[in-house]
């Protein structure tokens, strides 16, 4: 039995591409890690006995030695408003963020100051903690509600003569508030200071327009709404005003000028190949290619449109069914402000979200008693998010 919203659902016919949804399963934490596609699974295949199988070393000649920028272009395009030449894919989130922050400070000397908020992702935090200890700089925190988000006037507040960086998330991964990216910037830029973006819980559900906004530095994920897999690697972007300035910490061999040279000296490559270091994972990238392809097909402003209709049918559902259990909802209630999680508070969740992976409805948690439905735009169905929280109010009916 189909439900009507996926009935009337333009970017229903799309789900049937993913791996695993003809199961009962309800899977409600894409923003995670997102579902396979099946196509990917024949790519894989391909891959292994005709590129690197048959072509083996020459595969980069051939392919594979551009594949970073290649990639890098298309997910600027599809997702970022990124004009080509300042996204590039390889490494860790970890590691480019460190890469990103370092950079950054080392652009402002003099200065003395990073700004980021205590509610940011843990290793965004921790990298900043990290880089201020080896720099002698001091962290500028900013308090937030964790319902919500970093605001205009929280960043007007905490900067001045001394930032160097303001390092914000673009979606909080708590919350799923949406920062005004655009807003926020000018506020830094005003200061003097440069600005990066995380994008981990944004790219490929909620629309970016980095050189319309101003963007100085960003960096996300590609294992989310992006579908490239556990460890798939991550992507950074350097605005082009920067790139011929700006030098990278990690000074790797894939970012010389002539990496094949094998030369005494490191000189940076121009462009955002620069901010390359070693060798790139090239199988991790292919199941990215396949999800930039699909979100194209679709539109992004459609899978954004979508988000926005599921994240509501979920606070509508969680009002409907789980309000009389003390449950509530702790993310915005305005789709605007809203990314593409939804945030139900209460105090016994802990016990709540294991309770639903034994009944095969799959969140997450989050402290302090946060269940976070995660709802991929392309891969969730209505009908399915509806059974989730059917399911959630089955375990709080049946708490002692």
């Amino acid at each position: 039995m189909t439900h009507a919203l996926d009935d009337a659902d333009p970017l229903a016919p799309l789900r049937e591409r993913f791996v695993g949804t003809d199961s009962p399963l309800v899977y409600l934490d894409g923003n995670s890690l997102g579902r396979p596609l099946t196509v990917t699974v024949d790519r894989m295949r391909a891959f292994v006995e005709d590129e690197w199988g048959g072509r083996l070393i020459r595969g980069w000649d051939e392919a594979w030695f551009d594949l970073p920028l290649d990639l890098g272009d298309e997910i600027g395009s599809v997702c970022l408003g990124a004009a080509p030449g300042q996204v590039a894919v390889g490494d860790s989130t970890t590691v480019l963020l460190y890469k990103l922050m370092r950079t950054a400070v080392a652009a402002r000397p003099g200065r003395t100051e990073i700004v980021i908020d205590r509610d940011n992702f843990p290793t965004d935090r921790y990298v900043a903690m990290g880089i201020a200890g080896e720099c002698g700089l001091t962290i500028r925190w900013i308090d937030v509600d964790t319902s919500a988000g970093v605001t205009v006037e929280h960043v007007a507040a905490a900067v001045g003569e001394q930032t160097a960086l303001v390092a914000l998330s673009h979606v909080s991964y708590r919350s799923a508030w949406v920062a005004d990216v655009a807003a926020i910037t000018r506020v830094a830029h005003d200061a003097g200071a440069l600005v990066l973006w995380d994008l981990c819980h944004s790219v490929g559900s909620v629309p970016a327009e980095l050189d319309a906004w101003g963007v100085d530095l960003a960096a996300g994920c590609t294992y989310k709404y992006l579908n490239g897999g556990p460890g798939s690697p991550a992507f950074c972007y350097v605005a082009g005003r920067h790139l011929e300035t700006f030098a990278q910490p990690i000074q790797g061999w894939m970012g010389n000028t002539d990496p094949f040279l094998m030369g005494p000296d490191y000189v940076p490559v121009s462009g955002i190949r620069r901010f390359l270091s070693g060798t790139p994972a090239v199988v991790g990238m292919l199941a990215i290619q396949d999800m930039v392809a699909l979100v194209d097909e679709a539109g992004i402003d459609a899978v954004r449109k979508k988000s926005e209709q599921l994240t509501s049918y979920a606070i509508e559902l969680a009002d409907e069914h789980l309000a009389s259990y003390g449950v509530t909802v702790a993310s915005p209630r305005d789709p605007a402000r809203r990314g593409g999680h939804v945030t139900l508070h209460h105090s016994r969740m802990a016990e709540v979200v294991p309770a639903l992976w034994e009944r095969d409805v799959i969140p997450d948690y989050r402290d302090p008693g946060g269940l976070r439905i995660g709802l991929s735009p392309l891969s969730t169905s209505y009908g399915e998010l509806e059974r989730g929280i059917d399911t959630v109010r089955e375990v709080f009916a049946n708490l002692g």
